[in-house]
């Protein structure tokens, strides 16, 4: 979870640096001899690396002509080496990227260009995705990866709350009216259970942003617009809670959100599906729904990519990887069956374990929410990007200044930067 929602890491921000226009021109086509197509992988360790060697074994036996080698790391190390390998012409023909990390790549020279091999390739559907979750890892109209693995945040609420305050369980048409009207209801201070949790921060707000039908950049991402009165409202949405219907820091205690829901504090709680196996043994009914719109839904949208170098000697071979990894059946029924994260792809038949796992009972929400995703904000100084807003938002929160003077002062400094970092 941690690094699905962390700020992507300086190191992302020297890239173009280390990645130039070397990568530029297109590796050669593919021997007829049998190859080996290396794999770096962060998410496969440690906890799936027998799901994924099963995979290519399954893999290498429908492709007796490629072989697959993989080496590890995590998380906290990968890009840093994935970086010295691609600086020292050393890179993997084919590797994980996270959508924070992706813009950089995609935008740098590093990635194959996708959509030339796929227009080649009749047997490829991008119609197996989740059109958006597709488009996702794109930059203009070029395709440079195959969406692998997502999360997405949901609205988790507690049954029992809402049986014992006579209150309507949440439904996917709620809007931010119903989800304050019920909040008020359900919030009893005194006895310190809240109706709402909510954080104000950085992912937050742009996901807030855009459900109240607002944009953080202009199209060409020249111009921060998240200072927008769009912008202000949504600000000003989550600036209305605590205190009111979730609890201030001084009112919470101490203890984090997730303790506070699975104590039975939060009547409804704004959090992500990795939270699944965490709640599954609380002693209180809960469940889940489609987050409530401001203007319209937008659902956050984590997620990995899978793509292959420009500087491949086998951009055939790694494409062939690629599609299997990343959309195959065999790949999502693996993944689905080990927990092994999920693939935004529209097969039914893999997915239906999944759904009938319990709790949650509403686990078709995980998938709903792909239908209106909204992706992080994304640009080469993306570190400071995110501490320029989140400082902006933490000042609102403070009282130090108005929503509207915070995100103005805040978009002020992130237009320098667009400036400043090309």
């Amino acid at each position: 979870m941690k690094r699905l929602i962390c700020a992507v890491t300086a190191a992302v921000v020297a890239l173009g640096v280390v990645v130039g226009a070397a990568f530029a021109k297109q590796a050669a086509p593919a021997s007829t001899k049998t190859v080996t197509v290396s794999y770096f992988t962060f998410s496969a360790a440690p906890d799936h690396l027998n799901t994924l060697k099963a995979l290519i074994q399954i893999f290498e036996k429908k492709h007796p002509n490629i072989q697959i080698s993989f080496q590890t790391a995590p998380y906290s190390d990968y890009f840093t080496k994935l970086q010295t390998q691609i600086a020292g012409g050393q890179a993997p023909d084919t590797f994980e990227l996270d959508y924070g990390t992706f813009y950089g790549y995609a935008t740098s020279g590093a990635l194959m260009n996708l959509s030339k091999v796929a227009k080649t390739d009749p047997t490829f559907k991008p119609a197996i995705y989740y059109p958006k979750a597709y488009q996702a890892f794109s930059v203009g109209k070029t395709q440079f990866g195959l969406p692998e693995s997502f999360s997405d945040v949901l609205l988790f609420y507690n049954k029992d709350l809402f049986k014992a305050a006579g209150v309507p369980f949440p439904t996917s048409k709620w809007t931010w009216k119903d989800e304050m009207a019920a909040a008020k209801k359900l919030t009893n201070a005194s006895k310190g259970v809240w109706g709402d949790y909510q954080p104000i921060q950085f992912y937050e707000f742009y996901k807030v942003l855009a459900q109240n039908g607002g944009a953080f950049f202009n199209a060409k991402k020249t111009k921060a617009t998240f200072d927008s009165p769009a912008g202000i409202a949504a600000l000003d949405w989550l600036l209305s809670k605590p205190g009111t219907v979730m609890p201030t820091q001084e009112q919470q205690g101490g203890l984090a959100d997730d303790a506070m829901f699975k104590l039975g504090k939060f009547a409804m709680w704004h959090n992500g599906i990795w939270q699944f196996s965490a709640m599954k043994d609380t002693t209180f009914q809960w469940d889940v729904v489609v987050e409530p719109a401001g203007k319209v839904k937008a659902n956050h949208f984590f997620a990995d990519t899978v793509v292959a170098s420009s500087k491949t000697a086998h951009p055939k071979e790694a494409w062939e990887w690629l599609k299997f990894l990343a959309g195959s059946h065999d790949s999502v029924k693996a993944r689905v069956g080990s927990s092994w994260e999920l693939a935004p792809v529209q097969d039914k038949a893999a997915f239906s374990a999944y759904l009938k796992q319990r709790p949650p009972v509403n686990r078709q929400a995980v998938l709903d929410a792909l239908n209106n995703p909204v992706l992080t904000p994304t640009i080469k100084s993306e570190a400071q990007l995110q501490d320029i807003v989140g400082k902006a938002l933490q000042k609102a929160q403070l009282g130090q200044v108005s929503a509207a003077q915070a995100l103005h002062d805040a978009a002020t400094q992130v237009n320098q930067l667009l400036v400043a970092s090309g």
